[in-house]
């Protein structure tokens, strides 16, 4: 017979470990799990609008071109509807002739800007406003007036100058001395010089081919020379401020 296994002689077996805590730490068994992709927004290029109303000044914006042209358009008022006498004395007293320039140089050269030749149908007045504008949002009010002073200051000196050293030679007569000279053109003129050197090439030269054009046929016409040509010279005043504007344009640029 074989012996009958009991509980004293039953082989012993080792106990298996307690596992319950490592089973909490298993991973989960693969399956159709959804994998979250995280969401890039990328950056939309703000859509340029045209805003017809930036083109004119105004008074937070482009405060230089704005006051100017508040002076401007009641200077003109006046010299419509004031007596022609009185008007025609106080274009004499701001003419920066040489006489004045001699005697007055400071004075003359800023009163003889407060004047627009033409008045406000002039075509130097729309172009003060639209350049000057334009302008002065790039670089600044300052900068700007810079500039305009620039062509206003040496395109004068630049064209009576000549005139008196003519007159001291015995080439012109005495009274070429008091030519009547006031008026903005010369900086509108170095204005429209130094905004084409902002603009893109396709239309900074189509502008500078324009406005010079005119000019030249201006010339031609030979109506006033002594002004054309100083129209010439305010226009490459504002071209040869090119490095000058450039470099302001971009700190202003960067400072925004």
């Amino acid at each position: 017979m074989e012996p009958i296994a009991t509980a004293d002689n039953e082989p012993s077996v080792a106990p298996l470990p307690d596992v319950s805590e490592l089973l909490d730490g298993m991973p989960r068994q693969r399956g159709a799990a959804s994998i979250v992709v995280p969401t890039v927004r990328m950056p939309v290029p703000a859509a340029r609008t045209l805003r017809p109303w930036r083109l004119l000044p105004t008074p937070t914006g482009t405060p230089f071109t704005f006051v100017y042209a508040a002076v401007l358009a009641l200077t003109s008022l006046f010299a419509t509807y004031a007596s022609p006498s009185l008007v025609v004395t106080l274009y004499q007293a701001s003419s920066t002739d040489v006489a004045h320039l001699v005697q007055t140089p400071v004075l003359v050269l800023l009163t003889s800007a407060l004047w627009i030749a033409g008045g406000l149908a002039s075509p130097y007045a729309i172009c003060f406003l639209l350049v000057l504008t334009a302008l002065e949002r790039r670089i600044g009010g300052a900068r700007t007036a810079v500039v305009f002073l620039l062509g206003h200051v040496l395109a004068t000196l630049a064209t009576e100058v000549p005139v008196g050293l003519a007159v001291l030679v015995g080439h012109l007569p005495d009274s070429s001395l008091h030519r009547l000279d006031y008026g903005i053109s010369f900086g509108v003129a170095a204005s429209v010089g130094a905004l084409a050197g902002l603009l893109t090439p396709w239309l900074r030269w189509p502008v500078l081919v324009l406005f010079a054009g005119m000019l030249v046929e201006d010339l031609i016409e030979f109506t006033d020379p002594m002004t054309n040509w100083g129209h010439l010279i305010s226009l490459a005043i504002g071209i040869a401020t090119w490095p000058m504007i450039r470099r302001w344009y971009r700190t202003a640029t960067a400072a925004v």
